[in-house]
């Protein structure tokens, strides 16, 4: 139906044939737009693959840079995570966060120590960024993906000095944003989404610590409790001319911006390490 004249117009129409108005997209179009390269990338996962690419992409620069003689082992060592911007306390002539490396916080959660470690990881990113970005949508997502990721390496670093890495961190920060969901919107669903995400959270947390897998719990925490708080201050999308969503562009646009600047710097040490 035409906005202006209320005349049932077709759905291919793009300009009303009764009043001459330009006619906007449907409101399931908004609501799920199309997948992209024919349905290999699901719209709703956009973001979250872009940040899997990332991901990999590092992770095959790491490889390739330890590849002289390290043999078929799809491991990395602590030197090389270390060069690519592990979180790291520093000391011993070695530096770190306490000599002002904070991007650290920022490009740990992309790095991974292995191949089990990032699909691992992927796995779980793959569907649980989705839910997020389809809830809270992309702003939001991005700010909580950062904002997890920062906390819960801060919470690493103030725990341990130990080398630390991987997008769990983020991770449990995006499961903390979904409890938050459930406990600000109690309803029957909202109380069945916190349910199921504290089982998850409890879950990996607890597999954190049997015996032979070196997890670090202190970061999950961290992010953990960033993403509830982020979440919760956050709450659902308005209308997408609303201030407050202006603001979350912003504040995406803002982490985003800090990313590639903690790449920058990582770049600019490595090229003075190497």
């Amino acid at each position: 139906m035409c906005s202006q004249c209320r005349a049932f117009i077709t759905t291919s129409d793009k300009v009303c044939p009764y009043c001459g108005e330009k006619v906007g997209p449907r409101a399931i179009d908004i609501r799920s737009p199309g997948d992209i390269l024919g349905g290999l990338i699901p719209h709703a996962r956009f973001t979250t693959a872009m940040i899997l690419l990332v991901n990999f992409g590092i992770f095959a620069a790491m490889m390739l840079y330890r590849s002289g003689g390290d043999g078929p082992s799809f491991d990395l060592d602590g030197s090389t995570l270390y060069r690519f911007g592990a979180k790291f306390i520093g000391g011993g002539g070695i530096p770190g966060l306490h000599e002002g490396q904070w991007w650290r916080l920022v490009t740990a959660g992309f790095l991974h120590g292995g191949l089990i470690h990032i699909l691992m990881n992927s796995w779980a990113l793959f569907d649980l960024g989705a839910q997020v970005e389809e809830i809270f949508g992309t702003n939001r997502l991005l700010v909580f993906y950062f904002i997890s990721t920062v906390g819960g390496f801060a919470a690493s670093a103030w725990w341990s000095p130990a080398l630390s890495i991987g997008a769990s961190a983020g991770i449990f920060g995006l499961i903390g944003a979904m409890i938050a969901l459930g406990v600000k919107h109690p309803t029957p669903i909202g109380s069945a989404i916190k349910a199921m995400y504290i089982r998850w959270a409890a879950y990996g947390l607890l597999f954190g610590l049997l015996p032979g897998f070196q997890m670090d719990n202190a970061a999950h925490l961290g992010g953990l409790a960033s993403g509830f708080a982020c979440a919760y201050v956050a709450d659902l999308p308005r209308i997408e001319a609303a201030p407050v969503e202006k603001f979350w562009r912003l504040a995406s646009y803002g982490c985003l911006t800090l990313t590639a600047w903690s790449f920058l710097q990582m770049f600019l040490w490595f090229k003075v390490v190497r």
